[in-house]
C-alpha cells in the first residue's frame, strides 16, 4: 500500500493529527541515540510548541510532547543511565543466543558524524557485558566512533573465533543489506579477518521487549504533559 512507501514527516503528521481535532499529541522518537536526528526533531516539537496568537492562552497546537530515544537523552527527570540498563536488559534474548553459539555478539549502529554520540553505545555495550557476562558484546557504528576498527581490535584480543553480527538498528533496511552483509560489508570484513559470521537479518522493532521501550517512553511524556492516553 502506498501508506507504507511514503512515509509522512513529522509536521505533516501533527497537522494532520490536528486537522483530525487532536488536541494533544506525543511524539515519539524512534531513534536510538540522542543525537542530530532526534535533536532535530525535538527543535520542531519546541517550534510548534512556542507558536503563540493575539488571543492570550490559545495556541495552534494546544498540547503538544516528545518522548525519549531509546537510549535515554540528557535532563534530571530521566537518568539515561537507566535507559541504557532498560534496553539492555531488553535484548537478553540477543546475549543468550550469542552465548548458546559461543560467540561474541557485535551490533552494527548507525552513529553520526556530526554528533558526539559513541559513548552512549559503548555504555550501552558495558551493560551488555555486565547483565550477560558469559558474553563478549562489542558494538560498533557506521558513522562516528566507534567504528568496525575499534571492534575488531577486542574480538581479536578475545581470541573468538565465532561472531553473531546484529543490527543495532530499529528496523533492517538498507544499510543491514549492503553494509552488514552485502559485498565490501561487515560480514566480509569479519570473515577476511578469519571469523565465522553470523548474521541477523532483523531490526530491533521486530522484537517486542525492544518495542516496549517507546512505548514506556511516550506514556513518561503524556504524563508529564498531563495528557491522558487513550
Amino acid at each position: 500500500p502506498a501508506a507504507v512507501l511514503k512515509v509522512q514527516g513529522p509536521l505533516a503528521a501533527i497537522a494532520n493529527l490536528l486537522d483530525a481535532e487532536y488536541d494533544s499529541v506525543v511524539v515519539q522518537p524512534v531513534q536510538i541515540a540522542p543525537a542530530g536526528e532526534f535533536f532535530a526533531l525535538a527543535a520542531t516539537v519546541e517550534g510548534l510548541n512556542s507558536i503563540r496568537t493575539i488571543k492570550p492562552g490559545v495556541k495552534p497546537v494546544p498540547t503538544l510532547a516528545i518522548g525519549r530515544p531509546a537510549l535515554g537523552t540528557f535532563g534530571a527527570g530521566y537518568p539515561y543511565v537507566a535507559d541504557v540498563r532498560a534496553a539492555a536488559e531488553s535484548l537478553a534474548a540477543d546475549a543468550r543466543l550469542a552465548e548458546e553459539a559461543g560467540a561474541a555478539l557485535l551490533y552494527m549502529g548507525h552513529g553520526s558524524n556530526y554528533f558526539p554520540s559513541g559513548g552512549i553505545y559503548l555504555q550501552f555495550a558495558a551493560a551488555m557485558r555486565e547483565l550477560y557476562p558469559g558474553v563478549l558484546t562489542v558494538i560498533a557504528n557506521l558513522e562516528g566512533f566507534p567504528s568496525v576498527d575499534d571492534a575488531l581490535v577486542l574480538l581479536r584480543e578475545s581470541g573468538t573465533e565465532k561472531v553473531i553480527l546484529k543490527p543495532f538498528l530499529v528496523a533492517a533496511g538498507g544499510h543491514v543489506r549492503k553494509d552488514m552483509v552485502g559485498p565490501g560489508s561487515w560480514k566480509a570484513r569479519l570473515e577476511r579477518e578469519g571469523f565465522t559470521v553470523e548474521p541477523i537479518l532483523s531490526g530491533l522493532a521486530e522484537q517486542d521487549s525492544f518495542v516496549r521501550i517507546f512505548i514506556d517512553h511516550a506514556a513518561d511524556a503524556a504524563a508529564d504533559a498531563g495528557i491522558v492516553l487513550r
